[in-house]
This record gives C-alpha cells, sequence and structure tokens, in this order.
C-alpha cells in the first residue's frame, strides 16, 4: 500500500443510550459494537443517513472486538454449508480413508523409498509441507519437497472450490484461525501427518553431490508417508547434536534402543544435509541480491482459561530458514513450468522495484550512525544493510531493515498475459519468475497453481488437460479478489496482535507494574514526538515530547521526566526539548530510552498502545533479560509486506492537514486518488451481508 492506510468501508460505532431516551432502532444494550449500513448522505448534511444492521459484541470484550475486526475487514466466517460438506470425502473409524487402487497405479508411490518429514511449528494441524533428501546411487543428492494435493479433494466449479475461491485464504488472528477448507481437509486428509498415507504434489531435485547445483528437475503428483512430524525447535535442537529432544518426538517413544539410535542417525544426517542445502541456495540468491529484511512476529501466550499470560516474539532458528529456503526453490521452479507451458495465463507473483523516495528516511537515519545505503538496486541494497552493522548495538541493524522493509512495494498475484516478461521479477526475493505452490491448503492461489502444473504435466506427456484453465482475463479478475482478501487477512492479524497487546496491558497500574517499562530504541524523528521501538513485545508506536497542555518533556539530573512550559527544536536526526527556565534534553536516533507503557481507551475506536518516555536513559534490566531480548528479533521470512504505522500518521498529522487545506483552497478538492477508483476498492471490500450467526 506504499505507506497509505487504505480506506475500509465500514463504521465502528459505539451505541451509548441514556434511560430517558427511546432508541429509533431496534432496542441495542448500552457500550456495545454494532454495525450500522449507510443508505445515503444528502449533500446539505452533516451526517449520513443510515440503519441498524446488528450487535457485535461489548465494547473491550474479545470475542466482540474480534467480531468487530472481522467485519471491518469484510471476512465472513460462517460455517460451510450441507451442499459443501456433503462434497467431503469420508474419514471415520468406521470407514477409515485409504489410498484407491486407482491413485496408487497413476501416482508415483514413494512410501518405502524416502524418508519424507515435516518440520512446523508446535500445535500446527494444517500441514501443507514435507521434505525429503537421500543419496542417490551415483552419489549425487535428491532433494524433494512435497506439497499436500488439496485439488485431488477439490475439482474445479464445485461448491467447494467456489466457497475456497471466495474466502481466498485462511484467516491466521493471534489466538485463531479461520480456514479456507473444512477441517476434514485442512486437518485430516489434506494435512501431511505423520505416519499416515497421503496424496502430495512433489517437486524432486538431483543436486550435484559437492556443489549442490541442480541437474534435473521432475514434477509428479505422489503417495507419501511422513514419518515424522517435527516442530521447529526440536528440529533445531537435533541440528545442534543436543539429542535429549528426542524424547519429545512422538515417534521415537516406542522404539527400542537400537532401532532408535539408527532412526536418529539417519534424520539427524536429513536435516543437517537439508540444512547444508538450503544455505548454498541463500548464498546464490544473495548473490543476485536477495534481501534479508525484519519483522517482529509476535506470539500470544494464553494461559489454561484463556487469559493472556506473556507476549513473545518468536526465536529466529536456523531451522526457520532451511525451510523457507526450501519453500522458495520450489515456488520458483514452478513458476518456471508453468509460464514455460501456459505463456499468457499463469498464475505467478510480482514484487515490483520501491520508488526510491521511499528510501529516504532510510538513507538518513543510516548516516546519523555513519552508514551509507546505496539503495539503486536490490543487490547494492542487500549489500549496504549488511554493512551497517553497530558493534555496541545489533538493533541498529535491525530497525535499518525494518525501515528498507517500510519502503517495499507489495508484492502481488498477476496473470502472466497481462505484463510484459520483464515485470515478473520478484525484487525481494531476487528471482526471474515466482508464485506461490507450497500453502494450498491456506491460499487459493496455490490451489490456481496445482491445477496449471498439473496441466503442465499432462500436456508434455501429450495428454488430454482435464481442467478447464482461466483465460488471462478472468485470471486477471481472480487476481485481484485474492490481492484484496491478502490485504485483509495482513491487515486483520495485525489488528489482533494489536488488539492482545492493549490486552496484555489494560487494567494494569502503569506507575507501578513492571511489565509495563521496557526499553525502547528511537528510531524515527517527527515535528512533535519521537517513534520508540520495544523490542521485549515488538512493539512501534510514538511517544510525545509535547503533550496535549503545549507543555515540552524535561528530564533532571536523574533522568525522570515531568512536563515542563518550553519548545521543541527538530533537527534531521535528534529533536531537543528546551523548558522556559532553560533546561534542554535532546534525544538522538537509536538511542535508547525508558518507556511507560499503557493502554489509550476509547469508546469509539480500539484501545491502542500509549508510549511515555519516563527517562532518557536506557531501562536497566539484568544482564541475561538483556541478552534474551537482544536476540528475539527474528529474520523476517525474506520479505515481509508491510505498511507505514498508523503512529507516523498520528504524528505527521499537523503536516498534512495543512496540506489539504492549502489543496482545498485552491482546487476546492483534496488530493488522493479518483473517485473512481476509489469506488472500484469499496466495491470490491464491500460490507458483506451476513445472517445474524458468524458461527463464532
Amino acid at each position: 500500500m506504499n505507506g497509505k492506510e487504505e480506506r475500509l468501508p465500514y463504521v465502528r460505532m459505539t451505541v451509548m443510550t441514556r434511560p430517558w431516551e427511546t432508541p429509533r432502532v431496534n432496542p441495542c444494550p448500552q457500550d456495545f459494537r454494532v454495525v450500522v449500513r449507510i443508505d445515503s448522505w444528502e449533500s446539505t448534511s452533516l451526517y449520513p443517513n443510515g440503519h441498524f444492521v446488528r450487535v457485535l459484541g461489548r465494547i473491550g470484550d474479545l470475542e466482540g472486538e474480534i467480531a468487530t475486526i472481522l467485519v471491518e475487514n469484510s471476512i465472513s466466517v460462517v460455517p460451510f454449508s450441507e451442499a459443501q460438506m456433503c462434497e467431503m470425502p469420508v474419514n471415520t473409524p468406521e470407514n477409515p480413508w485409504k489410498v484407491s487402487p486407482e491413485e496408487e497405479r497413476e501416482r508415483k508411490d514413494l512410501r518405502e523409498t524416502h524418508l519424507v518429514f515435516s518440520i512446523d511449528p508446535k500445535g500446527c494441524e494444517d500441514v501443507d509441507d514435507t521434505l525429503s533428501v537421500r543419496t542417490l546411487a551415483n552419489g549425487n543428492l535428491e532433494l524433494g519437497v512435497h506439497i499436500a494435493d488439496v485439488t485431488h479433494f477439490v475439482p474445479p466449479n464445485s461448491y467447494i472450490d467456489i466457497e475456497a475461491r471466495t474466502r481466498a485464504i485462511t484467516y491466521y488472528l493471534a489466538d485463531r484461525r479461520y480456514d479456507m477448507l473444512p477441517s476434514i481437509l485442512s486437518a485430516d486428509l489434506c494435512s501431511l501427518l505423520g505416519g499416515v498415507d497421503r496424496y502430495a504434489v512433489s517437486v524432486i531435485w538431483e543436486l550435484d553431490k559437492t556443489s549442490y547445483e541442480i541437474k534435473t528437475v521432475w514434477y509428479s503428483r505422489t503417495i507419501i508417508r511422513s514419518a515424522y512430524k517435527l516442530f521447529y525447535e526440536a528440529a533445531q535442537e537435533l541440528l545442534d547434536g543436543n539429542f535429549h529432544i528426542v524424547d519429545d518426538i512422538p515417534e521415537f517413544r516406542d522404539l527400542d534402543e537400537k532401532s532408535r539410535q539408527a532412526k536418529l542417525e539417519e534424520l539427524v544426517w536429513a536435516i543437517g544435509k537439508l540444512t547444508e542445502i538450503a544455505r548454498h541456495i541463500r548464498a546464490k540468491r544473495d548473490r543476485c541480491g536477495a534481501l534479508e529484511l525484519e519483522g517482529v512476529e509476535i506470539r500470544v501466550q494464553l494461559d489454561e482459561k484463556k487469559n493472556i499470560h506473556d507476549l513473545i516474539p518468536r526465536q529466529p532458528l536456523e531451522v526457520h530458514e532451511t525451510v523457507a529456503e526450501c519453500m522458495i526453490l520450489a515456488n520458483h521452479w514452478v513458476a518456471k513450468k508453468i509460464w514455460e507451458s501456459f505463456p499468457h495465463q499463469a498464475l505467478l507473483r510480482q514484487h515490483p522495484p520501491p520508488q526510491q523516495e521511499f528510501f529516504s528516511e532510510l538513507r538518513e537515519c543510516a548516516k546519523a550512525k555513519g552508514f551509507f545505503i546505496d539503495t539503486r538496486s536490490n543487490k547494492t541494497l542487500a549489500d549496504s544493510l549488511d554493512n551497517a552493522n553497530d558493534p555496541n548495538d545489533p538493533i541498529v541493524n535491525r530497525l535499518l531493515r525494518s525501515m528498507a522493509t517500510q519502503a517495499m512495494s507489495n508484492a502481488l498475484y498477476f496473470s502472466t498475459g497481462s505484463c510484459a516478461e520483464e515485470e515478473f521479477h520478484h525484487y525481494g526475493l531476487a528471482l526471474d519468475k515466482y508464485t506461490h505452490f507450497t500453502s494450498p491448503i491456506r491460499r487459493y492461489s496455490d490451489i490456481v497453481v496445482h491445477r496449471l502444473l498439473m496441466a503442465a504435466i499432462s500436456k508434455d506427456k501429450k495428454m488430454e488437460i482435464k481442467d478447464n484453465l482461466l483465460s488471462n482475463k478472468d485470471l486477471e479478475e481472480l487476481c485481484r479478489h485474492i490481492n484484496n482478501r491478502n490485504r485483509a487477512a495482513q491487515h486483520s492479524q495485525k489488528q489482533s496482535t494489536e488488539l492482545f497487546q492493549c490486552m496484555y496491558f489494560k487494567d494494569k497500574d502503569p506507575e507501578n507494574e513492571a511489565r509495563c517499562i521496557s526499553d525502547g530504541v528511537i528510531y524515527s524523528i517527527r515535528t512533535n514526538g519521537v517513534l520508540v521501538f520495544i523490542p521485549r513485545f515488538g512493539i512501534k508506536g510514538a511517544a510525545y515530547l509535547r503533550n496535549k497542555d503545549g507543555l515540552v518533556i524535561s528530564c533532571g539530573s536523574d533522568s525522570r521526566s515531568e512536563w515542563k512550559p518550553g519548545s521543541l527544536q527538530r533537527f534531521q536526526n535528534k529533536i531537543t526539548s528546551t523548558t522556559t527556565g532553560g533546561e534542554s534534553v535532546t534525544f538522538h536516533l537509536f538511542d535508547h530510552v525508558t518507556v511507560r507503557i499503557s493502554v489509550q481507551a476509547s469508546r469509539c475506536h480500539s484501545d491502542t498502545i500509549r508510549l511515555e518516555i519516563i527517562s532518557n536513559k536506557p531501562y536497566l534490566i539484568p544482564d541475561k533479560e538483556l541478552f534474551h531480548q537482544s536476540s528475539l528479533l527474528l529474520k523476517s521470512d525474506l520479505v515481509k509486506e508491510v505498511t507505514r504505522s498508523v503512529e507516523e500518521a498520528q504524528l505527521a498529522q499537523e503536516v498534512k492537514v495543512n496540506v489539504i487545506q492549502e489543496d482545498y483552497q485552491k482546487y476546492c478538492q483534496t488530493k488522493g486518488r479518483s473517485l473512481y477508483t476509489l469506488l472500484e476498492e469499496i466495491r470490491d471490500l464491500a460490507l458483506l451481508d451476513v445472517s445474524n450467526s458468524y458461527g463464532m
């Protein structure tokens, strides 16, 4: 969205009726979130006309706030219909699902020949992907990526296919998910669980035994039986040689000592070899300019009563990158295959180069630390970020990478018939062609790509193409819908994380509660304050240096802050607060400060995190905890599509208002996109007219 917040067609309202008033619409309890629909807006009136639709929930209640997020993003979570469920296969103790003889004849059977296993987050139910690696008779290596064959169970234009296309994606919120497909598929028959037979679509490469260069590649529908369902932390422990974790891996529990040792050695070799291969693949992309950007993924830790126990940034592990590189490799090769077979109707994913002016803040911030960031290409940017390291403060490099992420354009799905080949390039991954193939359980784009790949295989074999492929025009329309749903998924996930951050700090005394005081790093200067990043909780927000009463911050000899009359003076890389009494304090970019975290409650909008600088010195915490916090910032999954934060917009509000007023006085209209474009977006994102039940 290029740093601009997208305008969504909703109204968030708080109903507050007085005891002596009679509501004009259906009676509604006080302090509830409700949905209203705007019917008209007279040109002579300050207020629109509309009607009440339904109640979402009480303000501050978790389920009510989640329902509000869903409505704001036009996300429907109604249960799957009876007609859709009638199309689903059966897998019960009385009637267990099994591989059919016909599929055994048509598919390549890998159950006895390949050690296949998955590596996913702990508790993951929708396992899309598995991996394999083995040594061939000629000494070369064989790498396999095996993806759930969802299209076997979801025929084109079936009821469930139409529903999956409408949803377009599985929505992951901080504490829950809303599946694109019914659980019989997403958590069972399409999930590549350990120890059971499953249909897959496999991409298998033969690699040179020493250089790991790709010699051949083939694609096929397969039958697999995953040997292990590993979680990331267990795989990392095995990679590091810490074998005590074996007791936490269910597949090892009932083995005798000899069998356990043999299988353990086999699995450890496979994980180690996959990691070596992934390092080579990554190094090759790095040479072409692949970017390693920065993002913080926050996991909400709930107790048994569903109360928030902690907010935990995900630990960066090398196995995260190992799995990611294998998936990127598969996506890249599938993209090349479907484009070669269907050059005018293949679904790919493009990431255009960012506009250079968006890098201005990154360049200026790096300059303040003595670094030069060359943004002429992804290669020069990647090299510059690698060199911009402050040995005394590793967070500096991570914040610079975060700023580079904010400057990026969004990656988007597109049909290859709609643009020239030179526009296919994926800037962040440094690949000429890229698509999404590896997550068909949770992304409809991947289902389309699977159908294209199967059609390409049939074309190579001179066989009849079973599925009717989408034309370029129809595919382009579908891509537009999927892109809209992806934005809704990203926005709802961000909103839900912010909701839980607020709930974590809500009702806590910010003056005395230890969790409310933390170390923060200034990463941007504004006219009336600074933007601060809290590593411990992954929070970014505004800290104002001038309050609503016009007082400015002052820090005494003990470094504690208070509000006094005075003025602010902003410079390129610092801001100075000077009181009328002559006291002065300067805040520089990348300064560590002590921040108090509280919640700014609102009856008409969602609650927000409020940050207040209480000392211009770093927050003193034990060395052990400091080390832990500094290691919590993780590498992103190579490219995060992020927008500039709402806090930045708030701090720049004064400037924006002046620009709008000037434009209005001169042209009698505000600056921005055309009315036609805006109406088209509203049409695409229109509020769904749903029933009273959301199936929650």
